[in-house]
C-alpha cells in the first residue's frame, strides 16, 4: 500500500466520521422535539457505512488474489431508526393525545453521548494516521539531503 492510499483511507474516514457526529448532534439537539413538519415527534437517525475499494480494476483483481485489499469508508445511507416513539402521560402538554399521552422521539441521550465519544475518537485516530503518514512523507524527503 503506497502512502498516498493510505492517506485516501484516513481522509474518507475524516469524512464519514464528520457525518456521524453531524446525525449525532441533530439526534442530542431534538431529543425532546414532539412536533416536526412532516407530523409526528422527530425520528432518531443512524449513519450506515460501507466499505468502498480504492482500486482500479486491475488492482482490485490483482488484490483479491493477495488478499491484500485496501479499502476506504463511505457514508452509504442516514436512515431512521426503526424503534417506535415512547409515550409519557403528560395531559397537559399540547402535543398529548386524547388519553394524555405525548409521543417523544427514541432518543437516549446516554446511548447517543457513547455514540459521539466513539465517532470522536474514530475521527481523532484518523488524524494521528495523516500526522504519522506526513511525518513519514518529510522524513523520507530528508534521507536525500544528507
Amino acid at each position: 500500500m503506497d502512502m498516498m492510499a493510505g492517506l485516501q483511507v484516513s481522509f474518507s474516514a475524516l469524512n464519514a466520521q464528520r457525518t456521524r457526529m453531524n446525525v449525532i448532534a441533530s439526534n442530542l439537539a431534538n431529543a425532546q422535539s414532539t412536533r416536526t413538519p412532516e407530523g409526528g415527534p422527530y425520528k432518531r437517525q443512524e449513519v450506515i457505512f460501507a466499505a468502498q475499494s480504492q482500486r482500479s480494476l486491475f488492482e482490485g483483481m490483482l488484490n483479491a488474489q493477495l488478499q491484500d485489499g485496501v479499502n476506504a469508508v463511505h457514508v452509504l445511507d442516514i436512515v431512521n431508526d426503526a424503534n417506535g416513539t415512547r409515550l409519557e402521560y403528560e395531559p397537559d402538554h399540547p402535543d398529548a393525545n386524547a388519553q394524555g399521552y405525548v409521543a417523544y422521539p427514541n432518543v437516549n441521550v446516554m446511548r447517543e453521548m457513547v455514540d459521539l465519544i466513539s465517532a470522536t475518537r474514530a475521527y481523532e485516530a484518523n488524524v494521528t494516521a495523516i500526522n504519522s503518514s506526513k511525518d513519514m512523507a518529510l522524513r523520507a524527503l530528508q534521507i536525500g539531503r544528507v
